[in-house]
């Protein structure tokens, strides 16, 4: 199985996680490949620093069997992007892809203006990057910052509104066709059902687009983030019932492409100051167990969880494993680690 979309911390934040102890989760779950994202501490823009962290990586996979790869975070400056497209071309499949933040998020590596948009998607198309370009797509101009009551997460969506994020879709996919992006453009941690449906038109146009859903989003709404404890705030938040079912809905007919955990663990006392991301590994597995029950099939399953991203990024081809019984090995997991904050009654 493939989690596509993990930050496993380290460094300068090694006391949320170490890559050690998130791949050595992922081993117990039957995680074979993690791609983690490069809003690090430091920071994985440069050559050099994603050389350290794959470094870093690599000693983590010999010990559990896990496969380490790695995004290279963009920037706006000219040499930055060309130096990441060269890694990318050197390095690929340890770099995976490349990632743009299109607002603010843990890191603050964000791209918020349009014409940086624009500026960044056209060094990419004249130096004819042909792989994966991962997005977290928030439009910060429509965000309301002043909606959100501290210790109240469930505010958070108010906050960072859907809108946002459809806008924020809607302008990136325009801008790579503008542009002529050769690419295929990745809408991360997709959270709205406008999203899925702005993914569908530009589908519909011939452009190559994938999006990916995480367990959370999938699972819950604004309503559950109102029990404190649970600590539910994340970028983007979580949605309504109607964008919730929808993304479940996209899963289970193959229109989003795979699932993805957006693992992103902090300190209680972080989540306490309202920093966003969950630690999410095991929740991939609950996932599954939600999806078999309600109708996929071991095809379908084996796509989401590993066989499409085997497919998009081009890597060698191997049939995914998928866990006979996802639920039991969840709960295992779960209870050894104390690491997920899912509401109990998911896994009725």
């Amino acid at each position: 199985m493939i989690d596509p979309h993990v930050h496993l911390r380290d460094w300068n934040q090694k006391d949320k996680e170490t890559v050690i102890h998130g791949m050595r989760v992922a081993a117990s779950l039957g995680f074979t490949h993690l791609f983690d994202m490069p809003n690090t501490d430091p920071q994985c823009t440069s050559r050099d620093i994603i050389l350290e962290r794959l470094a870093l990586g690599g000693e983590a996979s010999e010990e559990t069997g896990v496969s380490y790869h790695l995004y290279g975070g963009l920037t706006n400056n000219d040499e930055q992007i060309i130096e990441m497209v060269d890694t990318h071309s050197e390095l690929f499949p340890l770099v995976i892809g490349l990632k743009m933040f299109l607002s603010h998020s843990t890191g603050n590596m964000g791209i918020t203006d349009i014409e940086m948009q624009k500026h960044v998607m056209g060094v990419l198309a004249s130096r004819h990057y042909k792989g994966v370009l991962a997005l977290h797509a928030e439009k910060e101009s429509l965000m309301k910052p002043d909606m959100y009551i501290p210790g109240h997460f469930e505010t958070h969506s108010d906050a960072r509104p859907g809108i946002s994020e459809i806008e924020s879709v809607h302008d990136i996919i325009n801008i790579a066709g503008d542009c002529g992006f050769e690419g295929t453009l990745h809408i991360a941690h997709v959270s709205t059902l406008g999203t899925i449906e702005e993914v569908k038109k530009a589908r519909a146009c011939g452009m190559h687009i994938t999006m990916g859903a995480t367990p959370h989003h999938s699972l819950l709404t604004s309503s559950d983030a109102r029990v404190h404890e649970r600590y539910l705030k994340m970028n983007p938040p979580l949605r309504t019932e109607e964008d919730r079912s929808a993304l479940f809905s996209a899963l289970l007919d193959g229109t989003i492409d795979w699932v993805e955990s957006d693992h992103a663990p902090h300190t209680l006392p972080d989540k306490e100051k309202g920093a966003s991301g969950i630690p999410a590994l095991p929740a991939m597995l609950l996932l599954m167990y939600q999806l078999k029950k309600h109708g996929a099939d071991e095809m379908r399953l084996k796509s989401l969880f590993g066989n499409r991203a085997i497919e998009v990024f081009g890597l060698d081809k191997e049939d995914t494993i998928i866990p006979s019984n996802p639920l039991e090995l969840y709960m295992k997991t779960k209870d050894e680690y104390v690491i997920s904050p899912f509401p109990e009654r998911l896994s009725d």
